[in-house]
């Protein structure tokens, strides 16, 4: 493997999606990430199907598409954690290892001997990273938690969704389990930057992440709006809560997302809809005044709109430079020609299927490019492999 991380060894003890994203990365990163797997069972999510990838032949496999999106270049080990020779292996891939993902209830690896203060001992060089749902301390640390649940327990529902009043009204979550993936994000800014750390100190670290945490951090401008008006955030559906015009509006042959981001913006916008006015009147002159006025100029824009097709009004925004989109399904996102250009999407080959699809990182480095050689593991791929390793440096060392 290349990449900057290419000298790094992780050992991916997490299952599910926030622990092994971050597994991901680093595998995309170069790291060279070993995934311990329930011996027989394997990680979860290789059973939250369907759909399931098809083998060579077209008929379904045991991989589900859940799996695939999380796991790729990654080495699947068979682990029976409860035994002593499991254990034992564990310990023995963490004495090499630069850095330890861990997504288990509170207190369960103590019981084996592989909590961090007993794998520190072992490698104090070592990063280990618990991820829970709310930390390893606090009324609630040993309860169980899925993104779903904390999406909603950390107010993220609360400000996503119809506002109420208007058909459909209610909380909406959204539509990837976006806690876990900036869980996973926030866990590998923090192992890399405790990496960074040991390169000056020679020490590893411990690092105790929650998702009731991170949803709590990423409120982000609903929390401090919060807190310097005291006013409570709520559901304003497409609507920006600070900036607009933003939203999805209505056009003669369905609907296009713009995004008007100052007042500039809304000069040229206001021109091409042919209201140059609109960016003279002091209802709409400022991003304060549209905000404070938007019930009249919302459905101002909407009744413009609603007489020219989605391609030309898109034409004709590109063209002033005012931030506009069409509202892409999955396949449409991986046919854009940008998307396309970039090579968002590459097939990766698989000993079952031939190949599989995956969609890789977005980082690009100049000086350590990455490379994309690994599909997700099959369930105890490189059990072998590292056993024998393992065994070869017991009898060397």
């Amino acid at each position: 493997m290349s990449g900057p991380l290419s000298h790094v060894r992780v050992l991916d003890l997490s299952r599910i999606m926030a622990g092994p994203w971050s597994g991901q990365i680093l595998a995309d990163l170069g790291a060279e990430v070993i995934k311990v797997e329930r011996a027989g069972v394997g990680d979860d999510t290789r059973r939250w199907g369907p759909p399931f990838m098809k083998d060579s032949a077209g008929k379904p496999t045991k991989e589900s598409g859940y799996y695939l999106s999380v796991n790729r270049g990654k080495k699947s080990v068979e682990v029976d954690i409860a035994s002593e020779e499991g254990q034992e292996l564990i310990r023995d891939l963490a004495r090499t290892s630069d850095i330890v993902l861990e997504n288990f209830k509170v207190g369960t690896l103590a019981r084996y001997g592989l909590d961090e203060a007993s794998l520190r001992a072992i490698n104090p060089r070592l990063i280990y990273c618990s991820i829970t749902g709310f930390g390893q301390d606090g009324p609630m640390a040993e309860d169980v938690a899925y993104d779903f649940m904390i999406q909603a327990m950390g107010g993220l529902l609360s400000v996503t969704g119809v506002p109420d009043g208007e058909p459909g009204a209610g909380p909406q979550k959204v539509g990837v389990p976006v806690i876990d993936i900036m869980t996973g994000m926030y866990a590998t800014v923090a192992v890399l930057a405790a990496l960074a750390r040991r390169a000056e100190t020679g020490k590893g670290d411990y690092i105790d992440l929650a998702m009731l945490d991170v949803a709590t951090a990423m409120l982000a401008n609903q929390a401090m709006n919060h807190l310097v008006s005291g006013a409570t955030p709520t559901r304003k559906g497409n609507k920006h809560p600070n900036i607009q015009p933003q939203d999805i509006f209505p056009v003669r042959d369905g609907h296009i997302v713009i995004a008007v981001g100052n007042d500039e913006q809304f000069v040229r916008f206001a021109a091409a809809l042919g209201h140059p006015d609109w960016a003279q009147d002091p209802r709409f002159a400022t991003n304060a005044a549209r905000v404070e006025n938007l019930d009249v100029l919302h459905p101002m824009i909407c009744e413009t709109l609603r007489s020219r097709d989605l391609a030309d009004w898109r034409a004709d925004l590109v063209a002033v430079k005012v931030p506009c989109a069409p509202i892409n399904t999955v396949p449409g996102v991986l046919d854009e020609p940008q998307v396309q250009h970039r090579q968002m999407l590459r097939h990766l080959p698989h000993p079952l299927a031939g190949t599989v699809p995956q969609v890789v990182s977005p980082m690009r480095f100049a000086e350590a490019p990455l490379s994309f050689e690994a599909a997700p593991p099959l369930l105890g791929q490189h059990t072998d492999e590292i056993r024998d390793r393992v065994a070869a440096a017991k009898v060397k060392g």
